[in-house]
């Protein structure tokens, strides 16, 4: 395994913050939004909250300023793909951003590479191999420059649609955990895994509204199953879950006996900010992040320091 000691803290664990958003971000803070403002606000939530985290994720189209701005502690990594994906052609493919390599993102002071794709375990294996040939090529450029690669998995199935409804929480658990299987393979040479929780916390037994897809013991053996799909370390996203119902998958999780390493979270920590910066000015949203973003972030860590798990 490649050298994460400048991703993790102490404890030997990813409490990475995640602000690689340009597509969400841009509908979160209205599509007037200039280009200009987007890496104004990064460069803020980098300034801001960077000494909480043992790493940030940026994008280098909007997001190299705040690179800049991170904590002296704080490690890097930089996101490799295009945001979004075609919607008129089945199969969510993914794209690089055309004026980046893995040589130039290390260059920019990337101490890791992040790599997100999309995907559908049970969808055609023309489609899957195409991803699986895409995945592999990328791996191999970091390889030859030694730097690690995460490897962000969303699931989704185009037959249920809804990734948020009830049916796709039936299925979830096995999406996550066979896509997890299948790029723990060593022809991928990826070293870290960013996955979702591997049930929709919303239609848990006991969390849940309405009706449930898992009782709380079946959500809690998905947990552990997940942790034995894979041999790599594997840290959370938080899906843009409010900040309280992340921290209690974290401690839920615990208590199944996941081994998952951390977490990369974003907007569970920063999107109170967006509204202060679209409809106030820099300095509101400075505030926020100095106050609410800061008691967000300084509350998650002090969980995921009681749950998650050593990679050292």
């Amino acid at each position: 395994m490649k050298n994460l000691d400048k991703l993790m803290n102490d404890q030997g664990i990813i409490s990475a913050l995640a602000i690689d958003q340009r597509g969400a971000l841009r509908r979160m803070m209205g599509d007037d939004i200039s280009g200009e403002q987007i890496s104004a606000f990064k460069q803020l939530v980098s300034e801001k909250l960077t000494p909480y985290a043992s790493s940030i994720l940026l994008d280098p189209e909007y997001g190299l300023a705040a690179a800049k701005k991170r904590d002296t502690n704080c490690g890097l990594i930089l996101a490799y793909e295009q945001t979004g994906y075609d919607k008129q052609e089945p199969g969510r493919f993914p794209d690089l951003i055309p004026n980046c390599s893995v040589k130039n993102l290390k260059a920019e002071g990337a101490d890791a590479i992040k790599l997100l794709i999309y995907i559908d375990v049970d969808e055609s294996k023309e489609i899957n191999e195409v991803k699986e040939a895409f995945v592999e090529r990328v791996g191999s450029e970091c390889v030859a420059e030694d730097i690690p690669l995460f490897l962000e998995i969303l699931t989704y199935d185009d037959s249920i649609g809804n990734e948020k409804g009830l049916e796709f929480a039936k299925v979830k658990p096995k999406k996550v955990i066979e896509a997890m299987k299948r790029y723990s393979e060593p022809r991928f040479n990826v070293d870290v895994l960013k996955v979702e929780v591997p049930v929709n916390m919303n239609f848990v037994e006991g969390y849940a509204e309405g009706e449930t897809a898992q009782t709380q013991a079946e959500a809690k053996a998905v947990f552990k199953e997940q942790s034995e799909a894979t041999d790599l370390p594997f840290i959370f996203l938080s899906a843009g879950v409010t900040p309280e119902l992340f921290q209690e998958t974290l401690r839920f999780a615990k208590e199944a006996e996941s081994t998952f390493n951390g977490v990369l979270c974003g907007r569970a920590t920063w999107s109170g900010a967006t509204s202060e910066f679209k409809n106030v000015d820099g300095e509101a949203a400075a505030k926020w992040l100095q106050t609410e973003g800061v008691k967000n972030i300084q509350e998650l860590d002090k969980v995921v320091q009681e749950t998650a798990t050593s990679i050292s």
